[in-house]
């Protein structure tokens, strides 16, 4: 968790990435670096002062490489001639995009943070037991949200419900979001960390399912994949669905706080058909007697990547074992 601008500039460096944003405004330039986006927070890292000489090539692919510089300058004169000895930072960053390299010169960095509603927002990359994989999803970006902007970004709720980024069974190991190329393996992945037994402990005793409350316990004196797995099939047992609107719940109650995006023009209208659109389906499917909730996707306001924003339709199904639902896309 760090706190120092110039560390976060240090460990996006060290993790080899680098999207620097140019933007004019009344004939000045400003540059941002992207430090963390996703569908909780837009963070950036505001160079001050900064000159930048070559060019930035905003579209390359290939490989960066970086050197950050940093040097105090001593004002050795002042107005009235007297030696002043007070001191300034100033930071060189070089970046090499194969065979053009631009220069960046600051003297300090200023975080932009842009906090969001998350709590509605859906992403239905994987098949089957796509609540399950939503809320593995969830509690990964506000573990990222906490872990690289500090707790002063989370609320308590949002807090504990990072914690549950470590419980195997609701996580990558068991319930993947993404396609398993493009996840990244955590040591002793089968291992629960940090508060992660506590809190889900919490969260089962305040819904009453002692079955599996035991078995969490269990799985505290014997972290082994076998349990994990087992905890993990049992949460998509119908009898066991409380604990998972539970947890819903306190997704949209942490996130509910924080303004949803804002889009302008062409953009904005389409958005609002979407809406109408799925609250007509919504609608059409409850009225036969099903469970639905909505979900959308959205592009960023700043960055824009391959997003496109879009609704979609959760229809629960009435499992007599296990809880299963339908999406529906709204185009």
């Amino acid at each position: 968790m760090l706190a120092d601008p110039v560390e976060k500039l240090k460990l996006l460096l060290e993790q080899g990435e680098f999207e620097l944003l140019e933007e004019k405004t009344e004939g000045r330039i400003s540059y941002r670096l992207i430090y963390l986006m996703n569908d909780a927070v837009e963070s950036f890292l505001v160079l001050k002062n900064c000159r930048m000489t070559g060019e930035y090539l905003a579209d390359y692919e290939g490989k960066i490489e970086t050197e950050l510089r940093e040097y105090k300058e001593e004002n050795v004169k002042s107005e009235t001639g007297f030696v002043n000895h007070s001191e300034k930072n100033k930071y060189i960053l070089v970046v090499h995009q194969g065979d053009s390299v631009c220069t960046l010169m600051f003297t300090g960095l200023e975080e932009e943070v842009h906090l969001y509603n998350y709590g509605t927002i859906g992403h239905f990359w994987v098949k089957r037991y796509e609540y399950l994989r939503q809320l593995e999803y969830t509690f990964a970006i506000i573990r990222d949200k906490r872990e690289y902007l500090g707790e002063r970004y989370c609320n308590r709720r949002e807090q504990k419900l990072a914690a549950l980024a470590d419980f195997p069974p609701l996580n990558y190991t068991c319930y993947p979001a993404i396609s398993k190329e493009y996840l990244v393996e955590r040591e002793n992945a089968w291992k629960p960390a940090g508060q992660a037994l506590s809190v889900m402990e919490e969260l089962l005793k305040e819904t009453g399912d002692k079955q599996l409350l035991r078995l969490v316990r269990l799985y505290a004196m014997f972290p082994v994949k076998i349990l994990a797995r087992y905890i993990a099939m049992q949460l998509h047992r119908t009898k066991h669905r409380k604990v998972v609107q539970l947890l819903q719940q306190q997704v949209r109650q942490a996130a509910k706080y924080y303004p949803e995006r804002k889009f302008s023009g062409k953009e904005e209208k389409k958005f609002r058909e979407q809406r109408k659109r799925a609250q007509d389906c919504a609608r059409e499917w409850e009225e036969k007697g099903y469970r639905v909730d909505i979900f959308r996707e959205e592009p960023f306001t700043v960055s824009r990547d391959s997003v496109e924003g879009k609704y979609y339709v959760m229809i629960w199904k009435k499992g007599f074992r296990n809880q299963k639902v339908k999406i529906e896309e709204i185009l």
